[in-house]
């Protein structure tokens, strides 16, 4: 790759340009992320584990409706999740994107909402992606200009947008929804379930996109060493703001796929989310400290993840056992990526 040259004082005093590498190319770019294999025999002991436990596992029905399709959602919130950690930052507040912007929406067109009057399906389209885009741009001004913690703006917004979706909805669950707004859970597409196309092509489309473009590899330099990525021309702010934004609308359309998914929006829709998203980046070996990672293992971390819930499921397991589980899948996969390095500490800029 080029270099760019950068000027820099010497000991006496003049100025002499020095050479700043270019964004490097995120590692094993040829190659799929060790994680990512490790995951493949993982994946094949539990689907044995899970034809023992119930002869209905290995069914079309079982992989494509209750663990593909299920997954579906999480998947798309994953996909934001690791984009943006891999660029050196976390949003905590995707999960209540989730349930705010189907929220605002189902208010703003349901008659039911506003004593039988209720918007144009278009303005109410337009209204929660222009809202879902100040989500977006406000985290990232915050964290990228103002240059205030993620964790603290990020969980400010979480709880806001929480709120702001009870007091919407007023406590209510809104069913009967317009066709336009349950599509993404229910329809079908050459015999498949929508979410289904949409986890896979999600992936695939941005594993392509980080992996071989140069605002993909940009996000990995970033996240790597901001500070070097800066010097070698990466806009790190605008970058910054980017993928937040990004991230806001793929949890947007998480939770139109969800809403469509059960045929009704409820207050809480989303609680809890954010976990299972976290684990399942972890597992599929995202960095947590930024710049290492690929959409390849956090897919596979996914449909573990999917596979174990649809395997306790089958064995009638009760839903809190299945939480005890997850925690303790991400507690091992932490100890896991501590002991192979892949968690380490970001290197510092010199």
């Amino acid at each position: 790759m080029s270099e760019t040259s950068v000027q820099q004082p010497s000991t006496n005093g003049a100025v002499e340009p020095v050479a700043a590498q270019a964004p490097a190319r995120p590692r094993s770019r040829r190659n799929i992320d060790p994680v990512a294999v490790a995951l493949v025999p993982v994946i094949i002991i539990a689907g044995v584990i899970g034809a023992v436990v119930n002869p209905a596992f290995l069914t079309k029905t079982n992989i494509v409706d209750n663990i593909i399709t299920t997954s579906a959602v999480l998947g798309v919130v994953v996909i934001a999740e690791s984009v943006i950690l891999i660029g050196g930052y976390f949003d905590l507040s995707l999960q209540s994107t989730v349930g705010f912007a189907p929220m605002l929406m189902a208010v703003l067109v349901s008659p039911a909402a506003d004593g039988g009057r209720a918007w144009p399906l278009a303005a109410g389209f337009v209204v929660m992606i222009l809202a879902v885009l100040v989500i977006g741009l406000a985290n990232g001004l915050m964290i990228a200009r103002m240059k205030l913690p993620a964790f603290i703006v990020t969980l400010a917004m979480l709880t806001l947008l929480a709120g702001l979706t009870i007091g919407l909805s007023g406590g209510q669950t809104f069913s009967d929804l317009p066709r336009a707004m349950t599509y993404l859970g229910d329809g079908l597409f050459l015999t498949l379930p929508i979410q289904a196309w949409i986890l896979v092509l999600g992936f695939a489309g941005v594993y392509v996109f980080m992996r071989y473009t140069p605002t993909g590899r940009s996000i990995y330099a970033m996240g790597g060493n901001a500070d070097a990525a800066k010097a070698a021309g990466v806009r790190t702010t605008r970058l910054t703001i980017g993928i937040i934004v990004f991230g806001s609308l793929l949890a947007m359309v998480a939770g139109l796929m969800l809403t469509g998914r059960i045929n009704s929006v409820t207050a809480n829709q989303g609680d809890g989310l954010i976990f299972t998203v976290f684990a399942a980046a972890v597992i599929g070996g995202i960095n947590l400290n930024g710049g290492r990672g690929n959409l390849v293992g956090a897919f596979l971390g996914v449909m573990l993840l999917g596979i174990i819930q649809n395997i306790l499921t089958l064995s009638n397991v009760p839903s809190f056992w299945i939480q005890a589980a997850y925690g303790a899948i991400i507690l091992a996969a932490l100890l896991i990526g501590w002991l192979s390095g892949n968690l380490g500490p970001k290197r510092k800029a010199a």
